[in-house]
């Protein structure tokens, strides 16, 4: 399947990386359509209209609001079209894109180690055969999930804006390392791997945080003491006020 990215910004450079094959691109910054196309093996192309008329599917990476203009453009020459855009429904995405095979993906930007988190909006079947290979190809960049469309936005909000999350997460504990004396330069892989190590571990134990949680805390421990600090910290109020905040934007 010969892949076109409407875009060639932060969240295309991903999916192609993961996807580890020659890309077809455009971008209004011919530079980053250049680059991008050299690094993955592919071409750079002039329009928008060229890309969709050489690509299997079109990717639309480009900025939410500028839907219709870039179909106006895509639309009579794309055969099957995957948007990637936050806030735009596969409503919205149908009547741009009439007649054509249309997929709603959002991902998140560890899909470029293809460690990614990907929601999938359900739908009807379109064509059997391109439906599993449109879904094959963005289940290769980690965990696919499939969701209602109706809440595709909502998961955008725990996956999409999540790397940021997790980093700042992670940035606070190597400050507090760093107060009682842990260089960052220490201090950064131990928590980075402490959070990978984590994930993996809250995987096998069939995403039970609670039992994770149970396992590393004894009781009058440590490590109670300092749930307890973030508790009264507010680390759940701060997360739900963040996934509030999302929400009013996206809506």
């Amino acid at each position: 399947m010969r892949i076109g990215l409407i875009g060639a910004g932060n969240m295309a450079r991903a999916l192609a990386r993961g996807w580890q094959q020659p890309v077809l691109c455009a971008d209004p910054v011919a530079e980053r359509a250049e680059e991008l196309a050299a690094e993955t093996g592919g071409q750079a192309l002039a329009s928008n209209a060229e890309v969709a008329q050489q690509a299997d599917l079109v990717v639309l990476a480009h900025k939410p609001a500028q839907l219709a203009e870039v179909a106006a453009q895509v639309a009579p020459h794309a055969r099957a079209v995957a948007s990637i855009l936050a806030a735009t429904p596969l409503a919205a995405l149908k009547q741009a894109y009439p007649d054509r095979p249309v997929y709603r993906f959002i991902p998140s930007l560890p899909v470029e180690v293809r460690q990614g988190a990907v929601v999938a909006a359900a739908d009807d079947q379109q064509d059997a055969a391109l439906d599993d290979s449109v879904r094959e190809l963005f289940g290769s960049l980690g965990t696919l999930v499939t969701l209602d469309d109706a809440l595709v936005d909502a998961a955008m909000c725990l996956m999409s804006c999540g790397p940021a999350y997790v980093a700042l997460v992670a940035e606070a504990q190597i400050d507090a390392g760093v107060r009682y004396g842990i260089p960052a330069s220490a201090g950064a892989p131990l928590v980075v791997q402490t959070l990978a190590g984590t994930a993996e571990l809250l995987r096998l134990r069939g995403y039970d945080t609670l039992a994770v949680r149970r396992e590393v805390s004894s009781p009058g421990g440590l490590t109670i003491r300092g749930l307890d600090a973030l508790e009264r910290g507010g680390v759940r109020k701060a997360f739900s006020d963040a996934m509030d905040a999302v929400m009013r934007r996206a809506g």
